[in-house]
């Protein structure tokens, strides 16, 4: 059973998580997959390390996600009506290739504060437990930061490879299952991870990160795009939205944020 506007936010304050809630129908949710498999087919596959954080400023279509009004009305109940995005990221996995995401919270490795930061995780493929689908530890967003340590497991999505350090007691965790179109959100505190895609077609999902203009970054400049009400605080840099998909001007402000995340990335390493 899917989660309601009206028990969303007390839901998503009480686990750090509300999933599922339906965004777009299962005939769109295809739409947008054969969008990225256009682009895969065009650029090469996305890699999950490498990948843009800021794919939303190059991808007219993406960046029609990330605005979507049925995932900005859900974030709007929990983040209140001024809202930006900060970020976004592909998390695929290809059938039996054995990646996986170690158990982590987001917030430790973002320099972001204060923690008014969501994830809006949209399926465009059956994200099941079999597909590897997202474990949340209910109530984590509440405890205080947990210590993580870094890893060279290349097998692991997240860039760093980090997870925490001590251990999880997994039979308090809840699978996320998702159908196509369905999205999950989750606080940057709560503890997630997930295991390898043991079925025969990709595991796709985009993350999609939200934050409050109250939200600054300790670790310098960095840059953002305003979709609802006002920013009264001017922490990011505001970003253009795309007109067309890859056209100049798209382009030059994707490299404009890019330069600024990587600066970032790199006083944080």
């Amino acid at each position: 059973m899917g989660i309601t506007r009206e028990t969303l936010s007390t839901t998503f304050n009480a686990n750090g998580f509300a999933s599922p809630l339906s965004i777009l129908s299962y005939e769109e949710a295809l739409g947008y997959r054969l969008k990225l498999e256009a682009y895969e087919a065009a650029r090469g596959q996305v890699d999950p390390k490498t990948q843009s954080r800021k794919t939303h400023l190059l991808l007219k279509w993406m960046f029609d996600l990330v605005n979507h009004k049925n995932i900005l009305d859900n974030v709007e109940d929990i983040l209140g009506e001024n809202i930006l995005c900060w970020g976004t990221s592909f998390f695929i996995k290809e059938p039996w290739d054995g990646t996986f995401v170690s158990w982590h919270q987001d917030i430790t490795y973002w320099g972001l504060e204060p923690d008014d930061v969501l994830t809006a995780w949209l399926a465009l493929s059956p994200v099941t437990k079999d597909s590897g689908c997202m474990r949340m530890l209910p109530g984590s967003h509440k405890k205080p930061r947990l210590e993580h340590h870094e890893t060279s497991d290349t097998a692991n999505l997240l860039t760093r490879g980090q997870e925490i350090s001590s251990s999880i007691n997994e039979d308090k965790a809840f699978f996320i299952e998702l159908q196509p179109g369905e999205i999950s959100l989750h606080h940057g505190g709560t503890a997630h991870a997930s295991a390898p895609n043991m079925t025969n077609d990709r595991r796709i999902g985009i993350a999609i990160r939200y934050i409050s203009p109250n939200v600054k970054s300790l670790a310098g400049d960095e840059s953002a795009i305003l979709l609802r009400g006002h920013d009264d605080y001017g922490h990011f840099h505001l970003e253009a939205a795309p007109e067309n998909n890859m056209d100049a001007a798209a382009i030059a402000e994707h490299e404009r944020a890019n330069t600024l995340r990587q600066a970032i990335l790199t006083h944080l390493s």
